[in-house]
């Protein structure tokens, strides 16, 4: 029964995604006795994840090995205290002293003059998380906080998503973590990585520069690697310094715009080096998650966004993080000068000088909208009810829907149970009243303007 664990942990391999067996599957230990089993997680974060999320899963591939249903507990491991004293984030010293061992089992040099003016901008704390960066934040989260499954992590993301949110994040949470004040920490673009290079052979001290990286870090964080696409020399040493750092169990955390199996004249074997530790990309948030993002954002600001100005700008600033919170920003700072309250029509003014979103709409997006916009339900938008609102409701979906989609006017009637005609009916009445900037038009427009800056 004691040997069981490992049988489970195959069968689980063989269920779940890799990366979700990787990190949360793997640094479990487990324990059968009787008709229980007793899993023990690195820590709490990592045993409440695992409770909530995959204890249905590890029931059944219990089943599969044990003949019956085991009664499962989970719980994080117990660790000492580490004694407290300030915390670096970076280090350029070097020394010929024996290695000493933490408790994150990196090998490191004891403590050199620091440098301690780098201050982290961003933490775990402020990162709002969602269905779209929830296992990169996840990742970062256990790689900086306690033994990771893997000493190299690969976040990849567009511009604006958050991976230079979270890599800072790590590099302050090692920092501060126990403050250790001997973990040595280099944060840096691939950029000035390269820079530095050129400098140290122009200087002649590229000796210098190697033994920094290779011999007097311990863990390196270092962004836009996809920088280094063309530049044969750079990528050469950086091979060389990532082989130097995980041969002594280093730690590696590396940010792109590309996977790597997408980066272009990048040496084979660094690219395969790229590859070797836990890969989590990073995709645009969702309606809720940018909403979610506005609402902290305005918190943190100490300002009340009126609901319909959320929306509108959740709505429309889909695809960068950075321009959502830049714009909202901007508006909260138009506001104060002009002392004026936010309203929509503020919000729409400076949503001008951004690039909204508005291609890739389907009816199923515009359908949700307009049931927001309205305050009915997707059943009453369907219905052969004649109120006023549903009405309104319906031609201006029928408006967008013929506006964003390329649904033929049949196929856009079938889905709200009308004939061709009564969609072209409503899609003219729309149009009828916003040029003429009736009262119904002006909100027509209102409504739309939602949508389309």
């Amino acid at each position: 029964m004691n040997n069981s664990w490992p049988v489970i942990q195959t069968n689980l391999k063989n269920r779940l995604n890799p990366g979700i067996y990787q990190v949360w599957i793997k640094p479990l230990e487990g324990e059968c006795d009787s008709r229980t089993l007793r899993l023990t997680a690195p820590n709490s974060f990592v045993a409440s994840w695992v409770k909530d999320r995959l204890l249905d899963a590890i029931v059944k591939a219990a089943e599969e090995v044990l003949g019956f249903t085991p009664s499962i507990s989970v719980h994080g491991a117990t660790t000492k205290k580490q004694s407290s004293s300030p915390a670096p984030h970076t280090l350029s010293g070097s020394s010929t002293q024996p290695l000493q061992e933490t408790h994150l089992g990196l090998p490191i040099l004891p403590r050199k003059p620091v440098r301690t003016d780098f201050s982290w901008k961003f933490s775990f704390n402020d990162f709002v998380v969602g269905q779209s960066n929830e296992m990169a934040f996840m990742a970062s989260h256990n790689f900086a906080t306690q033994t990771f499954a893997s000493d190299q992590l690969f976040l990849c993301s567009g511009p604006g998503l958050g991976k230079t949110h979270l890599i800072q994040a790590i590099g302050k949470a090692v920092a501060k973590a126990s403050n250790r004040d001997h973990i040595r920490t280099i944060y840096l673009t691939a950029e000035e990585f390269a820079n530095q290079m050129v400098h140290a052979l122009k200087s002649r001290t590229i000796d210098h520069f190697k033994a920094l990286y290779r011999d007097h870090t311990d863990i390196l964080l270092l962004e836009d690697i996809n920088f280094l696409q063309g530049k044969e020399k750079m990528q050469d040493e950086l091979l060389a310094t990532i082989k130097s750092l995980q041969s002594h169990g280093k730690k590696i955390v590396l940010t792109s715009s590309c996977l790597p199996k997408d980066l272009d004249r990048i040496n084979p074997e660094l690219s395969s080096r790229f590859c070797q530790g836990f890969i989590s990309t990073i995709t645009p948030p969702d309606f809720e998650t940018r909403a979610r993002i506005i609402r902290y954002k305005s918190k943190k600001y100490h300002v009340v966004i009126p609901d319909d100005v959320e929306e509108l700008l959740a709505y429309k600033l889909s695809k960068d993080v950075r321009q959502l919170e830049s714009c909202l920003h901007n508006l909260i700072l138009k506001a104060q000068l002009l002392k004026e309250n936010i309203c929509q029509e503020m919000a729409l003014q400076i949503l001008q000088n951004y690039e909204c979103s508005i291609t890739g709409m389907d009816l199923q997006q515009i359908v949700s909208f307009i049931c927001k916009a309205y305050d009915i339900s997707a059943q009453e938008l369907a219905s052969r009810s004649r109120k006023k609102r549903n009405v309104l409701a319906r031609n201006t979906a029928f408006f967008l829907a013929r506006k964003y989609t390329d649904l033929s006017l049949e196929k856009i009637g079938k889905q709200f149970n009308r004939r061709h005609s009564t969609v072209l009916k409503g899609i003219n009445f729309v149009k009828r009243e916003i040029s003429k900037k009736t009262h119904i038009g002006l909100q027509l427009e209102q409504t739309i303007n939602k949508v389309a800056c």
